[in-house]
């Protein structure tokens, strides 16, 4: 009896470490924190945005847990490759190029591009492909690269300036030293919203779906994520989401 006693005991105490080790599973999130609404570092140095509650509420919901980690744009893939992280849920445009790499989710934005310029600028999006002007990009984004292949195959005059960030290209429209800059429509009107003097001035290429990003090996995760976008956008949550993050003010 008391041989039974233990091992039945002994057979519990496994199954709720078992349990305790799934439920506490930590996945580590890559994000552009300067990619407002949808990712970035907020006033307390918290990462925040859509894209991080959203994670956050799939992550509580499917019985894991998910912290954000901070990098820069250009190198995100590549540290999810080398699993220093373990997903991008940061406003990633599917595109083919990526799918040879990473695995993608089912998407849950859609946007576009945009051309800015300052406010009042007579500029057009014809003018800023065709002409000379500075443009200014984010490295390592889609834009960036449709920008470099359109240049090259289509003949475009404009010179091609290369940021870290979007909010620093749009600082240099502002002073200047560029004439306008290629983003995506919802921070380009998440900057014009806090005050930044510029203006959409044109769209540029088709309209791209967001997902997150896994390795093409971690089959169990994207299905996590998938079934968490699910039950997200089916809940009040999603809406609330919305109007917090990506309605304009």
């Amino acid at each position: 009896m008391f041989r039974m006693t233990t091992l039945v005991a002994a057979l519990a105490l496994v199954l709720a470490l078992g349990g305790v080790a799934f439920a506490e599973k930590t996945y580590i999130n890559g994000i552009d924190a300067n990619y407002p609404p949808f990712a970035y570092v907020d006033k307390s140095g918290k990462p925040a945005g859509f894209d991080v509650d959203s994670m956050d509420w799939i992550a509580k919901k499917m019985g894991f847990k998910v912290t954000h980690q901070p990098m820069d744009w250009d190198g995100i893939i590549p540290n999810l490759l080398a699993k220093k992280i373990d997903m991008v849920c940061s406003g990633m445009s599917i595109t083919e190029e990526r799918k040879q790499k990473v695995n993608f989710s089912n998407p849950y934005w859609n946007v576009k591009q945009v051309f800015i310029a300052k406010k009042g600028s007579a500029l057009t999006a014809d003018q800023i492909l065709k002409g000379k002007v500075k443009l200014g990009v984010q490295r390592g984004t889609s834009e960036a690269e449709a920008l470099q292949k359109d240049k090259e195959a289509k003949g475009y005059g404009y010179d091609l300036r290369f940021y870290d960030s979007a909010p620093l290209a749009i600082e240099d429209v502002l002073n200047g030293r560029i004439d306008a800059a290629t983003m995506d429509n919802l921070p380009a009107d998440d900057a014009a919203a806090k005050g930044k003097a510029i203006q959409v001035v044109g769209v540029y290429g088709d309209p791209e779906d967001f997902g997150v990003a896994t390795r093409k090996e971690d089959a169990e995760l994207l299905k996590l994520i998938n079934d968490g976008y699910k039950l997200l956008m089916a809940d009040p949550y999603w809406e609330q989401l919305k109007q917090k993050h990506l309605a304009k003010k």
